[in-house]
């Protein structure tokens, strides 16, 4: 279903459901003016965009409408009724099925997947060339975020002075394809337990915390995730080396036009138009001196690669735990940073601003297209994974996980599942009302009228019928407000005078 704002009721801490309108955003009219016309601009040069990339903006532009669908929802005690919209469920840049996705990742990681002990985020960047190739490759994206996860894990295993036949440990990662400038910048969020855990002779598991890594681990796990990469890489024949400097050797066609726009994206320059191939054009400000030299003691970065590990939560801090997974599983494009000059060209405000200043990045119409094209990424293409003793097959992911599911657990005995810890009870996919509750604080379950119970009485797709219930509610509307309408302001009347 449909995304939803909230609205402050009168009386108190109360939240209404009101139905997300697309069509009156921004994002949604920038993209239903201008993608008919990128289109027609690709077709006049003979490329075409990939099935999936251009599915992603067409499904865009029916997502919220009522006029391609809806549900009818009917409270049982006082019959008010209100419509809700289907969504398209696409994951390129979608802000509203986004938000849905966010809250629904986060929910799962926090309540059934990460155990409760201390958590690390480690994030990893990659140089230019690397950003290209593991966008479009995702074979070759899961062989290097295996190096990462296995160079990061043993690490963590010496530090707490046990090796990996005795000791193991668990992450998940969440794989970022976007950059604060709408840039396509693949880059990896991992979750790493901030310590290890072994098991003792009686069978049962025992935790042991490490300390926060210092800038030389840091530099040095960089620089042997680097290394290592790269060896993969040659051996897989994508890179060459030679005694002056290394290259990749990518099979690009000269028309592949999603190939083209991702380089763009990626080096920060303009994809079509007159202006092609030159740098983004960026608002700047004065560089702030307070932070020039911060997190540099908490930042390893060699030849383009770039590790933070800066970011931790204690075992009770499920909310701000919560709060990091939201943020790792944003959606791309930001509407609140969206806006468009007086000239006509696309606006997009930095969430943060860049070390030299700049605090915004400005598109044309198309270009901003562009930009938005290149965030899609490839279908069946998995964004979440999850290793060592967080992954599926693990035979520990029953003992260390709240949900306490995994390889055997149809064996566990049910008061083994008792902890002293606080657990909850098997995860089921959030539904569209159980999102709403927990991020706003809306229960559309009840009826903002009456608080009666409210239920889904009709799934309407039939565009006849659409048609007629919005052309009912549409002059249903005109007439209440024509009832409702004040008659116009008038002078008082004036007495006459009579000679």
């Amino acid at each position: 279903m449909n995304h939803a704002w909230s609205d402050r009721m009168s009386g108190g801490e109360v939240f209404a459901y009101i139905r997300h309108k697309p069509e009156q955003t921004m994002l949604y009219q920038l993209i239903e003016r201008h993608w008919p016309e990128f289109q027609s601009h690709l077709g006049e040069v003979g490329s075409y965009l990939p099935r999936h990339v251009a599915r992603e903006f067409d499904e865009y532009l029916d997502c919220g409408r009522l006029e391609r669908g809806f549900l009818r929802v009917r409270c049982e005690d006082c019959h008010h009724e209100h419509l809700v919209a289907f969504s398209c469920k696409r994951r390129g840049f979608c802000p509203s099925c986004g938000a849905r996705r966010m809250a629904e990742t986060a929910s799962l990681l926090v309540d059934d997947v990460l155990p409760y002990k201390p958590i690390r985020q480690w994030v990893l960047s990659f140089p230019y060339p690397l950003r290209f190739l593991l966008a479009n490759s995702p074979q070759v994206m899961s062989k290097v975020l295996a190096i990462v996860n296995r160079v990061i894990s043993t690490h963590l295993i010496k530090k707490a002075g046990s090796n990996k036949a005795q000791a193991q440990t668990g992450a998940v990662t969440l794989i970022q394809r976007f950059g604060s400038a709408l840039n396509l910048n693949l880059h990896f969020h991992a979750l790493f337990i901030d310590g290890v855990y072994q098991q003792k002779d009686n069978g049962k598991l025992r935790f042991h915390r490490v300390n926060a890594p210092t800038t030389n681990e840091l530099n040095t796990l960089v620089a042997t995730i680097s290394q290592r990469v790269a060896r993969h890489l040659e051996r897989q024949g994508l890179l060459t080396r030679d005694d002056e400097s290394s290259y990749l050797t990518l099979d690009l066609q000269d028309d592949d036009a999603m190939s083209q726009l991702q380089g763009h994206s990626i080096t920060y320059r303009i994809a079509v138009g007159p202006q092609q191939g030159r740098k983004v054009f960026t608002l700047q400000t004065i560089p702030s001196w307070e932070d020039d030299d911060f997190g540099i003691n908490q930042v390893g970065k060699i030849a383009g690669f770039s590790l933070h590990a800066g970011v931790a939560t204690k075992t009770r801090e499920r909310k701000k735990l919560e709060r990091l997974c939201r943020y790792i599983a944003r959606p791309g494009v930001s509407e609140k940073r969206l806006a468009v000059t007086s000239h006509g060209k696309v606006r997009y405000e930095l969430k943060t601003p860049y070390r030299d200043g700049t605090t915004h990045v400005i598109f044309e119409p198309l270009d901003f297209i562009a930009k938005l094209a290149a965030l899609v990424p490839k279908p069946r293409a998995n964004l979440t994974r999850f290793h060592g003793v967080l992954a599926p097959n693990s035979k520990y992911r029953i003992h260390v996980t709240p949900a306490k599911r995994g390889k055997g657990s149809n064996k566990l005995d049910l008061k083994s599942k008792k902890s002293a810890e606080p657990t909850v009870g098997e995860h089921k996919e959030m539904t569209w009302a159980q999102r709403l509750k927990r991020v706003f604080n809306i229960d559309i379950t009840i009826c903002n009228r009456c608080s009666g119970a409210v239920k889904i009485i009709a799934c309407i797709e039939d565009p006849i019928v659409i048609k007629k219930i919005l052309d009912h509610l549409d002059a249903k509307s005109g007439a209440l407000a024509s009832a409702n309408q004040l008659p116009e302001p008038r002078a008082p009347p004036q007495a006459r005078l009579f000679d």
